[in-house]
């Protein structure tokens, strides 16, 4: 009983929808904003976010009345949109139904990223030859992005779903919000500090221009830009592009796709393998039936034919040869043979043990002569020693103040005359057995003859 006075979800949105469909004056509104968020179907339909300082309303524009558009819808820009606003039942929420668009003028952000755009593009920040190419076979994939978001998890499985050698390396960054331009540039510059990795992804899922913004700071364009490990940039959709695109080495339209990008499909590599394989079998297929059939072409060739016409002349030569050569070497035997006969019996002349005599009767005498020698040597050596010593024994001082003789000394210095000496003068005077002191008292100078 109670559950009948319940609505279901489908009731009540569409009473919501009648209520919006009984208002005058949501039939036909006329609203001012900027585009945000523009999509535009294959299908012709327009879908876009309109905004303002204040709010932002879902909106979407039909194909219909999109055909008869003059222009391009494009993010950032100002328009007007007369339409109504109604509820998108499957959805929940309320929408606007755009009928007519007209231009009037373009946002800040969009401004703002204009000019960023031509002033890096002047600097050479875009230029095709700053490129780097990416690692064909890279072993390490650096992944910044939100770790909770979805483009992480389809970075990493389409990774390990193509290439599962390759390691990934996540860098938690924050990719939306007044600091994420910040953290974005800090993980790329940590990454070139650490250079663990062989590539770099950068980027997050798909959003508004606010969202994505941070991408277009110039503080991440510049730390892209210096990085030297390269980076492929997979920020938002395919129809999003920010500034870290045009300075990026790769740009890919979705995180998905720079996983792709990233690295190699094995299964790819696989079938390659076996394409080069099944060629190469292929080609040495080809080229051993092509020798096959040249060696058959010879074989039959007249002159392989009958090959003993081709080497007749050389076999008679090479007997003929033959023949001088057995006739050289009969010769040379002989002569060695001759040559052996002389050298035995010159040996038998001259045995080793004849020689072995001979030699030691010389070593025998060379020792005397040796010995002999050695002993006049040292006798001579001995009488000139002692003839020496003689010597030294008579010109010695010591020995002839053994006879009575003495030395005098006057302040160190030895006295050679009298007139080194005057009256009361101390000396020493030297004696073969010890030293004594004397006064002078007088002095006498001999006469000279």
């Amino acid at each position: 009983m109670m559950s009948s006075s319940y609505l279901s979800v489908k009731a009540l949105t569409k009473y919501i929808k009648r209520k919006f469909e009984a208002d005058p004056h949501l039939r036909e509104v006329y609203v001012k904003g900027e585009l945000s968020n523009v999509k535009i179907h294959t299908s012709g339909h327009i879908y876009f976010t309109l905004k303002d300082d204040g709010a932002r309303i879902n909106a979407t524009m039909f194909r219909n009345q999109a055909a008869k558009l003059a222009f391009r819808p494009e993010e950032g820009m100002q328009v007007f949109i007369r339409g109504d606003v109604n509820v998108y039942e499957v959805g929940g929420t309320y929408q606007l139904y755009a009928h007519t668009m007209e231009p009037d003028g373009v946002g800040g952000l969009f401004v703002a990223f204009n000019q960023l755009k031509e002033r890096l593009q002047k600097e050479g920040l875009f230029n095709p030859n700053f490129k780097q190419p990416i690692p064909l076979y890279p072993k390490t994939v650096g992944v910044l992005t939100a770790t909770t978001g979805a483009a992480i998890r389809d970075i990493c499985t389409t990774i390990g779903r193509r290439y599962p050698q390759a390691e990934v390396c996540i860098y938690p960054t924050l990719v939306q919000g007044a600091n994420a331009a910040a953290n974005i540039a800090k993980n790329i510059i940590l990454a070139n500090e650490q250079a663990m990795c062989d590539v770099l992804i950068v980027g997050r899922g798909g959003g508004s221009i606010e969202d994505l913004w941070a991408f277009n700071e110039e503080v991440v364009a510049r730390a892209i830009f210096e990085s030297r490990i390269p980076i492929i940039s997979a920020v938002g959709h395919e129809t999003d592009t920010t500034i870290a695109d045009f300075v990026a080495d790769l740009r890919a339209p979705t995180p998905t796709a720079a996983a792709e990008l990233a690295v190699p499909n094995q299964q790819e590599l696989y079938q390659r393998v076996l394409k080069n394989q099944s060629q190469l079998h292929q080609m040495m297929t080809a080229r051993l039936t092509f020798e096959r059939s040249r060696l058959t072409k010879l074989q039959n060739a007249y002159p392989l034919a009958m090959p003993e016409r081709l080497y007749r002349p050389f076999t008679e030569k090479l007997i003929q040869m033959d023949t001088q050569l057995q006739h050289a070497t009969s010769l040379y035997m002989m002569k060695q043979r001759n040559a052996l006969e002389r050298l035995q019996a010159s040996l038998q002349m001259q045995s080793p043990k004849q020689t072995l005599d001979y030699t030691k009767r010389q070593l025998d005498q060379i020792t005397q002569q040796l010995t002999r020698a050695a002993y006049t040597n040292v006798e001579q050596r001995k009488h000139q020693f002692s003839s020496v010593i003689r010597t030294l024994e008579a010109l010695n001082p010591l020995a002839i103040m053994h006879k009575g003789f003495n030395v005098s000394y006057k302040d160190g210095k030895v006295v050679k005359s009298i007139d080194q000496l005057a009256k009361d003068d101390t000396i020493q005077i030297a004696l073969h057995d010890g030293t004594a002191q004397a006064k002078i008292l007088s002095t006498e100078k001999k006469e000279e003859y």
